[in-house]
């Protein structure tokens, strides 16, 4: 395995931590919207405050990671990606900055309908950010992103058949994963009937996210059957995988096993993340390998140590984070 190849599965490792951990902060924004009137729907809020509040910013440093590497380590790739991709790349930043604004300032007002208003900001913003980055990755697995810097067509290369499909199933993902999350963390605060009320919703979101996610090679196939016969192929085992671990995830939630849920909903998602990996590689974009979108390896050996330094701070420091954030919820 050479040193562009170790960089790369670093960089889907980051990719599949900001999936799993930060697409359930936008999720949790999906039911924010969803949870009903004021006083009505602020036990919901709360819960989904207190759950999101301590970690939600610290999430972010996974995309800036996953960033930082693709363009450090493979600028070959990132140049026309960034050229080609500017239009939902911009509106997926935008959606971040609005929604992070809005979950501020909307804890700091008191006054009822500005509180509505900021809380609208958040929701729509948490809906419309997992769906413009399902729809750069769409834009990447279905290969209309080429090589060169404005080879691409900024707008059909996201905005198809198979970006919009992965832009809606990401939200959907995002809003699975937060349901299942959630309904621990109310279990853990002692409320019985948030945690059910967020199971319902988790296995009515998992039913649906499911079967969508099964039929979505039906419109794909067209579309991109580059992208399927990849997905069918080496990366068939991780897609029933996928399948095996949605299923058992159902199952846990029927039985109210709401520890173990977190890791098989987890492992359904990172396994389509993994797959599409593995089914594109060793193409980065049409045409152009790993290898070839490598920087310079004295680059890349730099980047190595730096990684390796830089994880013996960062990752005990986020693992201590969220386990001090967990004590706290029991202890309370």
């Amino acid at each position: 395995m050479t040193a562009a190849d170790v960089l790369l599965v670093t960089l889907w490792i980051g990719l599949t931590l900001y999936a799993l951990l930060g697409g359930a902060d936008f999720g949790a924004g999906l039911w924010d919207l969803l949870a009903g009137g004021a006083e009505r729907g602020r036990p919901q809020r709360d819960l989904i405050e207190h759950s999101i509040g301590p970690v939600w910013e610290a999430n972010h440093v996974w995309l800036i990671f996953v960033i930082t590497l693709f363009w450090t380590a493979f600028p070959e790739a990132f140049a026309p990606f960034a050229a080609t991709l500017y239009i939902p790349l911009t509106l997926a930043a935008l959606g971040i900055i609005a929604r992070g604004a809005a979950f501020a300032f909307r804890k700091a007002i008191e006054e009822l309908w500005l509180r509505r208003v900021f809380g609208a900001a958040f929701a729509f913003s948490s809906v419309v950010t997992p769906f413009f980055l399902g729809t750069i990755a769409g834009a990447v697995a279905s290969a209309r992103v080429p090589p060169g810097i404005g080879a691409g067509d900024i707008v059909a290369s996201w905005w198809n058949p198979t970006s919009v499909t992965t832009g809606v199933l990401a939200v959907g993902a995002c809003a699975y994963l937060a349901a299942v999350y959630l309904c621990a963390d109310a279990r853990r605060a002692g409320d019985e009937e948030l945690a059910e009320a967020f199971r319902v919703r988790a296995l009515a979101t998992g039913v649906l996210v499911g079967a969508a996610t099964v039929a979505a090679p039906l419109v794909v196939r067209v579309d991109a059957p580059g992208l399927v016969a990849g997905l069918t192929g080496r990366a068939l085992p991780l897609a029933v995988l996928s399948v095996v671990a949605g299923a058992a995830s159902l199952g846990l939630l029927a039985a109210r096993r709401y520890v173990p849920v977190r890791i098989t909903a987890a492992l359904a998602v990172a396994a389509v993340i993994w797959g599409w990996g593995i089914a594109q590689y060793p193409t980065m974009l049409p045409g152009l390998t790993v290898a070839a979108a490598a920087g310079d390896p004295a680059v890349l050996v730099a980047v190595l140590w730096v990684l390796g330094i830089g994880s013996v701070l960062l990752v005990p420091s986020l693992v201590f984070l969220f386990l001090l954030f967990q004590r706290e919820r029991a202890a309370g």
